[in-house]
């Protein structure tokens, strides 16, 4: 059974942004404060909304960049957030997304409309800086991924990072919904679609790192910290 706390580094989109604003009222939780939000009036209609969206709002609006974590021994929050400080003062470049709503597998999700260099690259040394603070997996965290149903590159991804979804395997998603029958994917999409698109939000910087922690199994993860990160236009 995993330790708790668990950590996980996360893109979040600024406090108070358009975007923030977007996906916590998808969701119905905002991440940062902790709190309850009401449902955007175009899904509220929708009678299971609450359901379909129960798997997400655990995480909060996200993106992953590493997997939740339990600390390794030795390693304490404050060592986290220090590297973390460390890791977005290092000049990089910033990647930047046309975002569209699309099918991911069985949900649906936020995605770049076209592939990023500089985002894979942010994730994967996402990846690498902070696995040194990562417990190694139990047994069961480890049948938990299911490696019967993952291609084998995806297993030694699992083995060697502690998550199968890694590198060229990752995917960069911000997720709206839980698993969907296809029969709902039309429906639900454009009801998605037509919310997004009253945002205005045409691009997205993916500007920042979070650190944010679960303190238990079933609780919620909340942001604890985040650093913006700094540009090689600087």
């Amino acid at each position: 059974m995993s330790n708790f706390p668990r950590y996980a580094i996360y893109y979040l989109p600024a406090a108070g942004s358009a975007l923030a604003q977007f996906g916590a009222a998808i969701l119905g939780y905002d991440v940062v404060s902790g709190a309850e939000v009401p449902f955007a009036a175009q899904t509220a209609a929708i009678a299971d909304w609450q359901d379909i969206t129960a798997d997400p709002r655990g995480y909060g609006f996200h993106a992953t960049l590493k997997a939740p974590f339990a600390l390794a021994d030795g390693r304490r929050e404050s060592d986290l957030l220090w590297a973390c400080a460390t890791f977005a003062e290092t000049p990089r470049a910033i990647p930047q997304i046309a975002p569209v709503i699309r099918p991911i597998g069985g949900f649906i999700a936020l995605v770049p409309e076209t592939p990023s260099e500089s985002l894979q690259q942010l994730a994967a040394d996402c990846v690498r800086d902070f696995d040194e603070f990562r417990a190694p997996l139990s047994a069961e965290d480890r049948a938990r991924r299911k490696p019967e149903r993952l291609t084998p590159e995806q297993v030694g991804y699992l083995d060697r990072w502690g998550y199968p979804y890694v590198m060229d395997e990752f995917r960069f998603h911000m997720t709206l919904t839980g698993s969907l029958a296809p029969a709902r994917h039309a429906e639900l999409l454009a009801v998605l679609r037509e919310r997004f698109a009253a945002t205005g939000i045409d691009r997205v910087a993916i500007d920042r790192i979070a650190v944010l922690r679960q303190d238990g199994r079933g609780a919620r993860f909340r942001s604890i910290a985040q650093f913006e990160l700094r540009s090689t236009d600087y």
